[in-house]
């Protein structure tokens, strides 16, 4: 499988290179345009980007039109990146079908690990079918998820879960964002039903369990404890 082509768009040259660095490395291919119009014009041109960084300050288009106009005919992955931390724009982000949004300043490191998170959501990775972190590995070919070598019974949903946790280590995620991710966009219960399968799935993972952290008013995130 050809790796995937990452489309970085921002008017800030040293933006571009800091990105588009970070992004070699982990084996991406990187385009860059300085424009929405250029970025446009790469995309349409292109036709196989598998995600797209978008600033959202910039000359010609800016990120909310380029975004616009992509989704009329794209589901492509999209991570915005602002110099705002007004709420109100990130809002306005997922309303328009942003996949992640991040303030700048920003850990290029942490940027990487949410493109490589979206990749395997969306399945363009070129990746591993095995996922391992604190003792907990899943083997998502096999369908099948051990804790210290010792497998796990698990439902259906209850294996997705802990594969989007370990697929998003270090990432807050909202209930809603799971509640999207986990049980589809077409899911109209109640996002206590995640409460309930967050609880099943720590008291089966034994004292691994406390990886999967409460977010107060928010949500969950899984984050190995560094011993």
């Amino acid at each position: 499988m050809e790796a995937p082509k990452i489309l970085v768009v921002d008017d800030e040259s040293r933006m571009r290179k800091l990105v588009r660095d970070f992004l070699e490395k982990k084996g991406f291919v990187v385009l860059e345009a300085g424009d929405g119009e250029e970025a446009m014009d790469i995309f349409y041109a292109e036709k196989d980007i598998a995600l797209l960084i978008l600033d959202v300050m910039m000359p010609k288009m800016d990120g909310w039109e380029v975004c616009r106009e992509i989704r009329k005919n794209s589901k492509v992955p999209i991570i915005m990146l602002t110099a705002r931390g007004d709420e109100r724009d990130e809002l306005l982000g997922f309303e328009l079908g942003v996949d992640e949004y991040i303030s700048k300043p920003f850990s290029p490191k942490i940027l990487v690990a949410r493109v490589e998170a979206i990749l395997r959501r969306t399945g363009q990775d070129a990746g591993n079918d095995v996922l391992s972190a604190g003792g907990i590995v899943i083997d998502k070919a096999a369908h099948m998820a051990t804790v210290d070598g010792k497998p796990m019974e698990l439902s259906f949903k209850e294996f997705e879960l802990l594969t989007y946790f370990l697929e998003n280590q270090g990432i807050a995620l909202s209930r809603e964002k799971i509640l999207n991710s986990v049980w589809n966009y077409d899911y109209f219960g109640d996002a206590r039903t995640i409460d309930t399968h967050v609880k099943k799935l720590r008291s089966k993972m034994g004292d691994k369990g406390e990886y999967i952290k409460t977010v107060w008013g928010m949500g969950y995130k899984f984050e190995v404890d560094e011993k």
